[in-house]
């Protein structure tokens, strides 16, 4: 196999330039291929890195910048069936974090203290879930526990039972519209990448709700769920391998639609 130069998009204009420049130069001075990635497609394929063929399946993409529901009928061949209309999931996680003076990013902050707390103290919102559609909403969220922290003497003491109440209305709608969505579109394998798929809890709640339903589940390891070159490379080879290139000509594309 030809050795690739993938670059990527979505991303900072000002990164994309200086990456995707420096790959048109070493692709002409090495005579091979040059291909441009989208970021999320790297997101999307992770699930099977280092395997041949992609099959048919429904995926969730949650990370910091999309939450998304794709289906994948083959490799460049997707339709978008849902989306967040406003904060993503991980966007979500980090700005909750915040009001509650957790580190950044937030997410792995915020499922260490859900792990010993109640996800039944605080009834927040579930945005959407019972909407006849496959988009999301967390705006509505974030703002309910806004106003729960006010309404708390000593909101430290509660931060566990915050963080699992959180965490726990996020991903039930989660899991609710993957599976709705699978059931719709017919498919029998569910993925889930980005990086907010490094939460363990949300693997193994959506691994449940799969197995429950009959569904085979599959999510990329926490190693390449996070922003990483592997799963770039993996897109751009799969991309080659069905004889697809870029043009030199090519230019970036920070807000490149992934379906």
């Amino acid at each position: 196999m030809t050795p690739l130069l993938p670059r990527e998009a979505p991303a900072l204009a000002s990164s994309l330039t200086v990456g995707h420049s420096f790959a048109k130069g070493l692709a002409l001075a090495a005579k091979k291929p040059f291909l441009s990635v989208n970021h999320m497609e790297g997101h999307l394929l992770s699930p099977f890195v280092g395997e041949e063929q992609i099959p048919p399946h429904l995926a969730l993409i949650v990370s910091g910048g999309h939450t998304l529901l794709i289906r994948v009928r083959s490799v460049g061949d997707y339709q978008l069936l849902g989306q967040t209309l406003d904060d993503a999931a991980g966007e979500a996680f980090d700005k909750v974090a915040k009001m509650l003076e957790l580190p950044y990013p937030g997410g792995p902050e915020i499922e260490k203290l859900a792990k010993t707390g109640d996800p039944t103290a605080f009834d927040f919102p579930r945005s959407m879930l019972n909407e006849d559609n496959l988009d999301f909403s967390f705006s509505g969220l974030k703002t309910s526990v806004l106003y729960t922290l006010k309404k708390l003497p000593n909101p430290r003491e509660r931060l566990p039972d915050l963080c699992a109440s959180f965490q726990a209305a996020v991903f039930e709608v989660l899991i609710a519209k993957a599976l709705r969505a699978a059931r719709r579109e017919k498919l029998s394998l569910v993925t889930l990448s980005g990086g907010v798929s490094c939460n363990a809890t949300l693997r193994e709640q959506l691994s449940a709700a799969c197995h429950e339903e009959g569904l085979t589940f599959r999510s990329s390891p926490p190693s390449l769920s996070t922003d990483n070159a592997a799963m770039i490379a993996f897109a751009a080879y799969h991309r080659l391998r069905a004889g697809q290139t870029s043009s030199l000509s090519t230019d970036i594309d920070p807000n490149l639609k992934l379906a």
